[in-house]
């Protein structure tokens, strides 16, 4: 037996379909960006990666099949690459995060100002390039203006971007300035989606501010969190633009990062498909520490319910 809808619902489908074509029109853009500057050049990272193919090369490269992945098992530069990567994460995740959430909660308690938040933003827009420029000449050991004051304060100068123990700490300081405003911002868009009668009821109760956040604020901000950590990370480990500019991987590899490993392997010795398998490994790794933070954070359960 047929059944008939009722005409109301009729009409209700009859319009989303008749939407549904001006929206994929209005999309189509960026469906097509996306492709050829997203899919296709992951599709073919992947298939490079099973290949020995070099960068000027025209013709069409050898199938290796797993060759450029076994060699990155032994590969100690890979590794120590991956280490350094790691120290700058914790570096600067730890450090930006705590300073972000400070921001965050300050604006939420004490001003909402647009003017305040747009200071806090103007370091993230601008260029990496341009932070790292500024910064090389703010840390420099002869020229610097920070060593100049230390110097006329009567302290030691410090190589902040010459010295092995110093490097990783001052890239991740420089990039912590750089980004920890928008992630403040993140999470106070976050806490705008708290209940205000929350915090008066607490308020009410007599709960101190310390309480209020640990034991209000924190758990109910905690979806955001999970998903501000996974962008985070994901944009720490990508970090190459700041490296490249202000020591280019010293002092004696010292901060080689991944990133710039990768494009050594792939523009200087034009070992295309090595280079491409070792970004492949990245992306597997990213993902599975996304997963994995997802689930231990349990971004998609909120204490609201």
């Amino acid at each position: 037996m047929a059944v008939t809808l009722p005409t109301g619902q009729l009409r209700r489908r009859a319009s989303q379909w008749g939407q549904l074509g001006p929206a994929l029109l209005f999309l189509l853009p960026a469906m097509i960006g996306f492709y050829f500057f997203y899919v296709r050049p992951t599709i073919l990272g992947v298939r490079f990666s099973f290949t020995d193919k070099e960068l000027l090369d025209k013709g069409d490269p050898t199938w290796i099949g797993l060759e450029n992945y076994r060699d990155l098992f032994d590969d100690k530069v890979f590794k120590n690459a991956l280490w350094v990567t790691l120290k700058y994460v914790v570096w600067n995740i730890g450090i930006q995060t705590v300073l972000a959430l400070g921001i965050a909660v300050l604006m939420d308690r004490l001003s909402r100002s647009r003017a305040l938040r747009t200071v806090v933003l103007a370091p993230w827009l601008m260029s990496n390039v341009v932070v790292g420029m500024l910064f090389l000449w703010i840390l420099d050991y002869q020229l610097g203006i920070f060593n100049a004051f230390m110097d006329w304060l009567g302290f030691d100068k410090i190589g902040f971007l010459a010295e092995k123990s110093w490097v990783i700490p001052s890239i991740a300081l420089i990039n912590v300035w750089r980004h920890m405003g928008y992630t403040a911002l993140l999470l106070f868009a976050g806490l705008q989606t708290i209940p205000k009668e929350v915090n008066e009821a607490a308020l009410l109760d007599g709960v101190t501010e310390r309480q209020r956040f640990f034991r209000i604020t924190m758990p109910l901000l905690r979806p955001v969190i999970a998903v501000v950590m996974v962008i985070t990370i994901i944009g720490s480990f990508q970090v190459f633009d700041t490296v490249d500019i202000t020591t280019d991987g010293g002092p004696v590899h010292a901060s080689r990062v991944i990133y710039i490993y990768i494009a050594q392997r792939a523009f200087d010795r034009r070992d295309f498909g090595y280079a491409s398998a070792m970004s492949v490994v990245m992306f597997l790794i990213l993902a599975v520490i996304s997963v994995i933070q997802m689930r231990v954070l349990r971004a998609n359960e909120s204490d609201l319910a």
